[in-house]
């Protein structure tokens, strides 16, 4: 974005009228304060220059390309796992300086309510594509641990992630665990609702 300010300077000229002796006088002051002087100026040639910004997107996709619930499967009993893989791609063309998970619920239960006994959540990057071995997953590559804990979470950051660079993905894999000590009538026929947010902010400005 340019932003153009422009300055007009407005110069009036005022006429004076002098009659009688009064304008000989002020024609004989003005020749006698007559002196010679001179101005010198240069111009340079025009410097071309353009002012762009960058584009700041993350996008989280399912890699086989479903739309399904990210923990499907049917209900959960005490003691399951269930596991989703989803990249988080930075398909802007500028760094960010964090990305943060956010997952919050929109119908609650004691399933999110509860810190302890509630659902679990772990999120894990692959360096490269999660591979589906029978009902669970295997990295070929480096795997980082973002995140361990209850399935309810404030902005946390995923440190080290891929994604920050521009361009760059993060092969994530999400797993919601239901603990064994996820028993007693306020489980039974529990249901919750939640969404998951990632959100990158961009890098810091600098002189440049």
């Amino acid at each position: 974005m340019s932003i153009r300010d422009s300055i007009v300077l407005d110069r009036h000229r005022t006429a004076a009228k002098w009659v009688g002796s009064v304008a000989v006088i002020a024609a004989a002051a003005a020749v006698a304060g007559l002196s010679t002087f001179g101005t010198f100026t240069d111009s340079s040639s025009p410097v071309d220059t353009g002012v762009s910004t960058g584009v700041l997107s993350v996008d989280v996709s399912r890699p086989d390309g479903t739309t399904t619930s990210l923990f499907s499967g049917g209900l959960f009993v005490a003691g399951d796992t269930r596991s989703s893989r989803v990249d988080l791609v930075n398909d802007g063309d500028v760094a960010l300086s964090s990305v943060t998970l956010t997952s919050r619920a929109t119908s609650s239960s004691v399933l999110d309510s509860d810190p302890v006994n509630g659902l679990q959540l772990s999120v894990r990057s692959c360096s490269q594509p999660w591979v589906a071995v029978g009902s669970s997953f295997t990295c070929a590559g480096t795997v980082r641990s973002f995140y361990t804990g209850p399935m309810v979470v404030s902005g946390r950051a995923l440190a080290g992630a891929a994604s920050l660079a521009a361009g760059a993905v993060d092969h994530l894999l999400l797993e919601a665990t239901m603990p064994v000590t996820a028993t007693g009538d306020a489980f039974e026929g529990a249901e919750s609702s939640l969404d998951f947010i990632f959100t990158g902010t961009q890098r810091n400005g600098s002189a440049r």
